[in-house]
């Protein structure tokens, strides 16, 4: 006959055993969640423009407060001078930089990307430019007032074991067709990588929601057969379907928000995106750029 004692030391060791499998399962399960990636583009404003009261040295800690407050793990920059990225690497040593100057000469300005070094190694850094040359730098096409380029890394993610694509971008402000065709450049760009890659899309794009660029990038293929959705999508029109007043991403400084959505962020499709939205920090009716940097919170998906 078994005794109580005996009974209750048994009991006492299933209960030890279930708890230590229980939590093992709890770890293991935290090991493989998927932790979101907050994403920030931002427009910083050319940090030579003669903007009085708005000048770069009068709203450069705006602009790191900005980043700073948001607590992004990735940011893509447009009209990035070497002089304000590094600024905000000085402030923000938590960050990596990585960008190149649009111009043959290494002077102007950067599609530049700042990631969390604690969190990501860089694979791979690649640069393109808006042309029928892209290869060449400072080339331009079309009706292009000035070069234009993107800016690409492939990051590898410590954090959840996996890599994806960050593309950053500045289409031009005048010229239209310019536009249309990076955009279909940039897209043809996201189609030629490897299948079942993660890819993120940052910029400024100078052209509202149902223009031509926007429609190159992330409308259906109706020339292919059969026809094949865009490899990418809108996040914020994702995340906010019935949003069309006051959504404008140019602010010229006034906090206005009544124009175009121009600035974007896309993300291919079988990422989960967890939040999209505009930022309007001001800083005692200041803003810290032109534009309202937007933002992204996703969730790429689990390993196989």
């Amino acid at each position: 006959m078994t005794s109580i004692a005996s009974c209750k030391q048994v009991h006492g060791r299933v209960v030890i055993l279930l708890a230590f499998v229980f939590s093992s399962i709890v770890l293991i399960g935290t090991a493989t969640a998927q932790e979101p990636l907050r994403v920030l583009s931002f427009n910083l404003r050319y940090g030579l423009a003669n903007d009085g009261d708005n000048s770069w040295d009068n709203r450069k800690d705006h602009v790191v407060t900005t980043i700073e407050n948001y607590q992004p793990d990735v940011v893509g920059t447009q009209e990035t001078l070497e002089f304000q990225a590094a600024h905000i690497g000085d402030k923000l040593t938590e960050f990596t930089y990585a960008g190149r100057s649009r111009q043959k000469d290494g002077k102007g300005e950067h599609c530049g990307i700042f990631f969390r070094t604690s969190r990501f190694d860089k694979l791979i850094e690649g640069h393109f430019w808006l042309s029928e040359n892209p290869d060449q730098p400072g080339s331009k096409s079309w009706d292009s007032s000035l070069p234009r380029m993107a800016t690409w890394l492939k990051l590898w993610d410590r954090t959840n074991q996996h890599a994806f694509y960050l593309i950053n971008t500045h289409f031009d402000h005048r010229g239209a067709n310019a536009r249309a065709e990076s955009a279909k450049l940039i897209r043809r760009f996201v189609e030629s990588l490897p299948s079942g890659s993660n890819v993120i899309i940052t910029g400024d794009f100078n052209a509202g929601v149902n223009s031509g660029p926007y429609t190159a990038l992330f409308a259906e293929d109706a020339t292919a057969s059969p026809a094949t959705p865009s490899p990418v999508v809108d996040t914020f029109a994702a995340m906010n379907p019935d949003a069309k007043d006051n959504v404008g991403t140019f602010n010229a400084f006034k906090g206005t928000d009544s124009g175009a959505r121009i600035d974007w962020i896309a993300a291919s499709r079988k990422i989960e995106i967890l939040n999209a939205s505009i930022d309007r920090t001001a800083f005692d009716g200041k803003f810290p750029s032109d534009h309202f940097p937007v933002t992204a919170e996703l969730r790429l998906p689990k390993l196989e």
